[in-house]
């Protein structure tokens, strides 16, 4: 019975495989037809060929990630909203597709569960695939966005010195932002400058409407007022280069200060570290193990045997990336 259900399994895999493949050949003659990214430019291939598969099918789901286009314009990811919808969706059935079908095979056919039990599994684990998928897909271009935050308020202080030596020196506005575009060693608003610059050279859009762009789209508001500023400075023909000259101390004044809450909170940091992931495991080691030797009783349901393979397996590595995660949060680029 058993081979037989798996022979009926690869015969449809075989026959899934075979349609996706002439969908994605229809797909691909039809690249011309696809929309343009938001910011310019052709979507890659995947995302293309996802969006000529269902992106028609979407445009009734686009409400509910009504947020989502506003996090992707300042994530800096060069993808249309409805493009990215339709990945996500798309990306989501595979991954619930292929749990709901994987997970009772295994279960019906490796470890000899009732059919089912595997199958109940299977939509369990089809269910918490699709809330990972979905929240994953939603949570990555916030993630993205606060990364070019974190990384352009770091890099500002010596950006708008570089900018105000350009400045000093009579470069114009657009010299100073194609600069920034070409720096051999490419920072974060090196990106956003060769925005601006393709803007000006290629849309022919004037400087003041590309810094006006950028400055709605960046997720810095420190950077937002930089390049405000900028703005009104070149409107009133004020001076250019006092202004980012000004700009950059206040900026290294607000940099020596956070590095010293950094270091007050990494000293609090590595005393929790301490306490909790070398301090704290050791004593319930050799707690549970002498408790083990003893004969001593079970914590409810958790024998001390267990409870020190969870701790030495389970808590002790969380705790250590859990720690990595807010260090890698916290600590600055520069």
């Amino acid at each position: 019975m058993k081979n037989n259900i798996l022979t009926r399994i690869k015969r449809f895999l075989i026959r899934l495989q075979a349609r996706l493949r002439a969908i994605f050949s229809r797909s691909a003659g039809n690249i011309e037809k696809a929309p343009e990214k938001a910011h310019g430019g052709s979507l890659p291939n995947s995302e293309l060929v996802v969006h000529n598969l269902i992106g028609a099918k979407t445009a009734w789901i686009l409400p509910l990630f009504k947020d989502l286009d506003t996090n992707l314009r300042r994530s800096g990811l060069k993808v249309n909203f409805k493009a990215y919808v339709s990945l996500t969706v798309f990306a989501t059935l595979l991954v619930c597709a292929s749990v709901l079908t994987v997970t009772p095979c295994v279960l019906f056919l490796m470890f000899d569960m009732p059919l089912l039990s595997a199958v109940m599994f299977g939509v369990g684990g089809c269910l918490f695939a699709f809330a990972v998928s979905i929240l994953g897909f939603y949570v990555y271009p916030i993630y993205k966005a606060d990364n070019l935050r974190r990384n352009l308020e770091d890099e500002l202080p010596f950006t708008t010195g570089y900018m105000a030596i350009l400045a000093s020196a009579g470069v114009s506005p657009e010299k100073m932002f194609y600069s920034l575009s070409t720096l051999s060693k490419p920072l974060a608003v090196t990106s956003e400058s060769k925005d601006v610059i393709r803007n000006v050279n290629l849309f022919g859009s004037d400087i003041i409407s590309a810094l006006e762009e950028m400055s709605d789209r960046t997720p810095s508001q420190r950077f937002r007022e930089t390049i405000e500023g900028l703005i009104t400075t070149i409107h009133s023909g004020g001076n250019m280069a006092a202004y980012l000259r000004e700009k950059s101390r206040e900026y290294m004044k607000l940099k020596r200060i956070n590095l010293k809450k950094y270091s007050d909170t990494l000293s609090m940091l590595s005393e929790v570290y301490v306490t909790l992931l070398l301090t704290g495991p050791l004593f319930f080691v050799i707690m549970l193990v002498v408790m083990s030797m003893l004969g001593g009783g079970s914590f409810g349901i958790f024998s001390p045997d267990l409870i020190l393979e969870l701790l030495t397996y389970i808590a002790i590595p969380l705790g250590a990336i859990t720690f990595l995660i807010i260090l890698d949060t916290m600590s600055p680029k520069w």
